[in-house]
């Protein structure tokens, strides 16, 4: 089956770019377009796709606003966060959201294709670039590298490479592991901390004070 995709801008041009590029990839449909967040709303609770890719600045309400509302309706929808402007209070808020992704507009064609199957599938758009936005913004308050009574060690363990932006292949380097079961350990971390994601992992890590920078 197509992974179904509305977008969300209040640019008709941009919309219409986007609809180009998503559109010649296998796999992916683009099946509704909103002008502004209140529709965007609307859109997926009628058509509940799989995947939005959200502008944050638009007219009625902010793309912000709506993944708030889309994500706590509990449609499954996952949303990925597109803005022109390279600003860390849209990144954190996208995040404390519930959005997926965060992705800027002057990304490439293949990033944004690649945006859509990786939300698609359960993970998180998190690339270097953010996560070391995360780590700087988590950096400052005292830190003491205490695991959540939730967890196994080995789990621990996971959730520590996680924060770093680790892969599954890189954490079974690490941890002399098999990728199945890295797979099988991080679903268990992301379920038992009731996490959406490995995005949200990371967060939960640097909030936590479990990782600091570097470390």
């Amino acid at each position: 089956m197509s992974l179904r995709v509305v977008l969300a801008d209040d640019q008709d041009l941009v919309r219409a770019g986007f609809r180009v590029i998503l559109g010649t990839e296998p796999g992916i449909e683009v099946v509704g377009e909103a002008g502004d967040g209140a529709q965007a709303v609307e859109l997926v609770a009628e058509l509940r796709p799989d995947v939005v890719l959200m502008d944050v600045q638009m007219p009625r309400m902010d793309g912000l606003q709506a993944t708030r509302h889309i994500l706590s309706a509990g449609h499954g929808t996952r949303v990925v966060i597109l803005t022109t402007f390279d600003r860390e209070d849209y990144l954190f808020e996208a995040l404390q959201a519930g959005a997926s992704g965060f992705l800027l507009k002057n990304a490439s064609p293949e990033d944004l294709v690649e945006s859509v199957r990786v939300v698609a599938r359960g993970d998180a758009l998190l690339s270097p670039e953010v996560t070391r936005r995360v780590i700087a913004r988590f950096s400052t308050a005292p830190r003491e590298r205490t695991r959540p009574p939730e967890l196994t060690d080995r789990e621990f363990e996971v959730l520590v490479e996680l924060a770093k932006g680790a892969s599954n292949a890189e954490i079974a380097a690490a941890l002399h592991l098999g990728e199945t079961t890295v797979k099988t350990h991080v679903s268990r971390v992301l379920t038992k901390l009731g996490l959406r994601d490995r995005t949200h992992a990371v967060v939960f890590a640097y909030e936590r004070g479990i990782v600091t920078p570097g470390g």
